[in-house]
């Protein structure tokens, strides 16, 4: 399972490895209201995280990391808590966490460090065999996000895949 943490909007992804292939199980975007107080919004993050993992029972959890550098201080704050109740719920259901950095998956996925969201979403839908274009780009995000994890812990490379959902 992949997740791209945000207070606005966190993308999920689940996949599941099958002989052959790696299917697309559920992927979406966890939204939050900007009017609602901070621990409103880390709180409505940390239950549908937790309901995803205990619908889908994946094995471990991919989370983007924080990147190193930060034009405002308070942005790496916020996503810090975003983060927090992520592997908060992870931990509480014997879930595995890595963190990846944005820069290695998009390298992974792309061939580019550096590689701009439609780049990401076009890189996602080929890799993963989907028919339409993975929206929105926090959704492409957890799925590259989750391949990646999954290449690293695993060493498997999804095929052709198949979506679920």
């Amino acid at each position: 399972m992949g997740v791209d943490p945000g207070l606005v909007a966190t993308g999920f992804g689940v996949l599941e490895a099958a002989p052959g292939a790696v299917t697309v199980l559920d992927a979406g975007v966890i939204t939050t209201a900007s009017t609602q107080p901070l621990e409103a919004r880390l709180n409505a993050i940390y239950r549908a995280v937790l309901q995803i993992i205990e619908a889908r029972t994946p094995t471990f959890l991919v989370v983007e990391d924080l990147y190193t550098e930060y034009k405002f201080p308070r942005t790496a704050i916020l996503m810090g808590h975003a983060r927090g109740v992520i592997y908060l719920a992870a931990r509480q259901l014997g879930v595995s966490v890595l963190a990846l950095a944005p820069s290695e998956v998009k390298r992974a996925m792309t061939g580019n460090g550096a590689a701009g969201k439609g780049q990401m979403q076009r890189a996602v839908q080929t890799v993963l065999g989907l028919k339409d274009l993975p929206r929105p780009s926090h959704v492409a995000d957890a799925l590259g996000l989750a391949t990646t994890g999954m290449w690293r812990i695993t060493g498997r490379v999804p095929g052709v895949a198949r979506a679920a959902r």
